[in-house]
């Protein structure tokens, strides 16, 4: 099959770590025989702040990363039809221009072969509810959501003919644990600042009981104020800035835990959504302790998989514990891991969504490698 992507950036992941997901779920595709293509905005906020803040050099690695993937970048004058023109399967990021969605929609309504899937993994539904209720999906064949809550939102709303659940999930290729590194220190967190959307968590679950027990850190991320700066260099923890996701996994291997803060729009109006980081921590084999979300999808097994924190004394409690206990340490990254390569891996969400275009049934699709 062929299957094109409209992604904000596959290229960039700069405060975009949807990015991460998508590169691994066309990885995937790759690997088994489909021909995949990503449509980029040649004006994209992310990549547009990944050259500005970290250089050309920084846009241009994924080339060498990624030398399976193709993207292209589009403007005005891009001729989508053309590109269209042999895909069998069109998926839609959210982000992309409203325009945009609905000249696909039409297209699609006007007959064209391939199957129109739109791809939610936002809150925008609930907190900018009118720019989703805006957007024309009647062309679509069906939508994804990237978890059950913003499924029945859909279903709710009316937007949609019909609506799955497509959870993010880890690129094991990349997201694996390092054996061969040591841990040189005690916390890692993975993560950008968030539009406040997470400014007290983070000072509740991640600041403040470092802080409290001296611990040795690193924080990797983007748009952190003055103001948050000042707060971790006083916590003791050591701002480094973006991260590339193909040195993510190394670099969580050199510290002893991590920690898990969601945005308070997941953490409070759509249960059931970890972040992706939760994922990719996961699979590489890092003890892990999350602040508050409900997991009502059963996606792991708290306690097992990872430990919960209710807030910020019992977080401290936590970390003091994982430091403490070998064995504790070494049953949450093993539990972990586990648990990731049995359910949760690019390689399990093209197989749903191989079964979501089956059920709808709107192109023919493989069954086979052979077949594709």
């Amino acid at each position: 099959m062929q299957i094109v992507l409209y992604t904000h950036s596959l290229i960039s992941d700069w405060n975009h770590g949807n990015a991460h997901f998508l590169r691994g779920v066309l990885r995937e595709l790759e690997a088994r025989g489909h021909r995949t293509l990503a449509l980029e905005p040649e004006d994209g906020w992310s990549r547009q702040n990944l050259i500005k803040n970290q250089g050309v050099q920084a846009a241009a690695r994924f080339g060498r990363d990624f030398p399976e993937l193709r993207v292209e970048t589009y403007g005005a004058e891009f001729d989508h039809e053309e590109a269209l023109a042999s895909a069998d399967v069109v998926i839609v990021h959210e982000w992309t221009s409203p325009a945009l969605v609905e000249r696909l929609g039409r297209l699609r309504r006007n007959g064209a072969r391939f199957s129109l899937l739109f791809h939610d993994t936002h809150h925008r539904a609930i907190s900018l509810e009118r720019e989703i209720a805006d957007l024309d999906l009647d062309g679509y064949d069906a939508v994804l959501t990237f978890g059950e809550v913003l499924r029945e939102i859909y279903l709710k709303r009316g937007w949609g003919r019909r609506v799955f659940t497509w959870h993010e999930a880890a690129d094991v290729r990349l997201f694996h644990p390092h054996a061969e590194i040591g841990r040189e220190r005690d916390l890692i967190w993975v993560g950008n600042w968030g539009d406040d959307e997470r400014k007290e968590e983070l000072s509740s679950f991640l600041i403040e009981p470092a802080k409290a027990l001296k611990l040795t850190g690193t924080v990797h991320g983007v748009r952190y104020p003055e103001s948050a700066l000042k707060k971790l260099t006083a916590a003791g923890l050591t701002y480094r800035g973006w991260i590339p996701s193909v040195d993510v996994a190394a670099s969580y291997a050199r510290h002893r835990f991590t920690v898990h803060v969601p945005r308070r729009p997941y953490s409070q109006s759509l249960p059931g959504i970890p972040t992706i980081r939760m994922f990719e921590a996961l699979a590489c084999g890092i003890p892990l302790i999350s602040a508050p979300w409900s997991d009502c999808e059963g996606l792991f097994r708290p306690g097992e998989d990872f430990l919960f924190a209710r807030n910020g004394e019992v977080m401290k409690q936590h970390m003091q514990a994982v430091l403490s206990d070998p064995d504790l340490a070494a049953s949450l990254a093993r539990n972990g891991s586990e648990t990731v390569l049995a359910r949760h891996t690019c390689g399990h969400r093209v197989e749903e969504l191989l079964a979501i275009l089956a059920d709808i049934g709107s192109v023919p699709v493989p069954t086979s490698m052979e077949d594709a």
